[in-house]
C-alpha cells in the first residue's frame, strides 16, 4: 500500500497483480486535481474492478465477495445495450460501479440511507469518471423508490442478513445497518424492486443461506418468478454461505440452479471462480510475490 502524496491523507492501494497482467476496461478519470478525490486520513482508495477504484473507510464496512458475485450474476447475461439499472441500499457503491463497469451503456442509480456511505459512493463515481451515467439518491429505499419511476431493466440488492436482536451490533453507527435489518429486510428490498421493474426485467438479490424460506415466501407473495438460484460456497466441503436469486415478473421456461465454489479444499481459487474474476476485470491468478 502507498500513502497519498498529500500530507494528512489516507492510503492509495498499490496494484497487486500477476506479472504481465493488464487491467481490462476503461481507465478511471482519477483525482483530476480535486482534493476530495484523494482518500482522507481514515480512508483508503482500493481497486474494485479493472482499474476502477473505490473509497472505503480503513475500519468499517468494506466491499466483499458478496458484492462481486452479485454484480457478476446480474450482468453475465445482459447485452451491452442502453438500459436502466438500480442498486437498492447501494452503500459504498461497489455493486453499482461494478455493474456500470461491466455495462458501459447502462444508466445506473443507487439508493442509500446513510449519508456518509452515499458521499463515499459519489466520490468513487467521480473518481472513475462516470458521473454522467451514475448517481446515488439519498433516502430509505422503501420511501424514495417511488420517486424514480419505473422502467428499470435490472435491479440489484444486497440486503442486511440478520434481523435485529439476533446478534451483537457494532459500535460503529454505519456498520449496524450493513448487517442488521434497521430499514427492512429482503422482503422490503423485493417489494421496492418490483415497484420499479420494467416488464421482463430482472431482480438480482443476495441473501444469507439462512434466509432461503423468506426469499421463497416473499417471491410468491409478490407474484415474482425464480429464473436462477445460485448457492455460493466459500470453500469445498463447507456449507453454503450466501445465495443469489434472479427473479422476474414473467414465468421462465424453468428455473436453473447453480453452485459456485470459491476455493477448493487446498484453498486455491476454483476454475469457476477464476472465470468470475476474469469476467469482472480482476486477475484470475494470485499476484506474483
Amino acid at each position: 500500500m502507498t500513502r497519498s502524496p498529500h500530507p494528512g491523507r489516507g492510503i492509495v492501494r498499490e496494484a497487486r497483480r500477476p506479472a504481465g497482467w493488464v487491467a481490462p476496461g476503461p481507465a478511471p478519470a482519477g483525482a483530476q486535481g480535486r482534493a476530495e478525490l484523494e482518500p482522507a486520513a481514515d480512508e483508503d482508495l482500493c481497486f474494485l474492478t479493472g482499474d476502477w477504484r473505490l473509497f472505503q473507510k480503513l475500519r468499517g464496512h468494506r466491499w466483499s465477495l458478496d458484492d462481486l458475485v452479485t454484480a457478476w450474476i446480474a450482468t453475465r447475461r445482459q447485452p451491452e445495450r442502453p438500459l436502466r439499472a438500480l442498486d437498492l441500499g447501494c452503500g459504498l457503491g461497489s455493486v453499482l460501479l461494478m455493474v456500470a463497469w461491466k455495462l458501459p451503456r447502462a444508466e445506473v442509480v443507487g439508493i442509500e440511507a446513510q449519508a456518509d456511505r452515499a458521499a463515499l459512493g459519489r466520490r468513487s463515481i467521480a473518481y472513475n469518471g462516470v458521473a454522467d451515467r451514475c448517481r446515488i439518491v439519498d433516502g430509505d429505499l422503501r420511501e424514495v423508490v417511488a420517486d424514480l419511476g419505473d422502467g428499470f431493466e435490472l435491479v440489484t440488492g444486497t440486503p442486511p442478513y440478520f434481523p435485529r436482536g439476533t446478534g451483537t451490533e457494532s459500535a460503529k453507527p454505519h456498520a449496524t445497518p450493513c448487517r442488521f435489518e434497521v430499514r427492512g429486510g429482503v422482503e422490503d428490498y423485493l417489494e421496492a424492486a418490483q415497484r420499479v421493474l420494467a416488464p421482463g426485467g430482472e431482480i438480482v438479490v443476495v441473501t444469507s443461506a439462512l434466509e432461503r424460506d423468506r426469499v421463497t415466501l416473499a417471491t410468491a407473495e409478490l407474484g415474482l418468478r425464480l429464473r436462477e438460484h445460485w448457492d455460493i460456497v466459500p470453500r469445498a466441503g463447507k456449507e453454503v454461505l450466501v445465495m443469489v436469486d434472479v427473479l422476474t415478473d414473467a414465468a421462465p421456461a424453468g428455473p436453473s440452479a447453480h453452485t459456485l465454489i470459491v476455493r477448493d479444499r487446498d484453498g486455491a481459487w476454483t476454475p469457476e471462480f477464476r472465470q468470475v474474476r476474469t469476467a469482472m476485470g480482476l486477475p484470475s491468478t494470485p499476484p506474483t510475490r
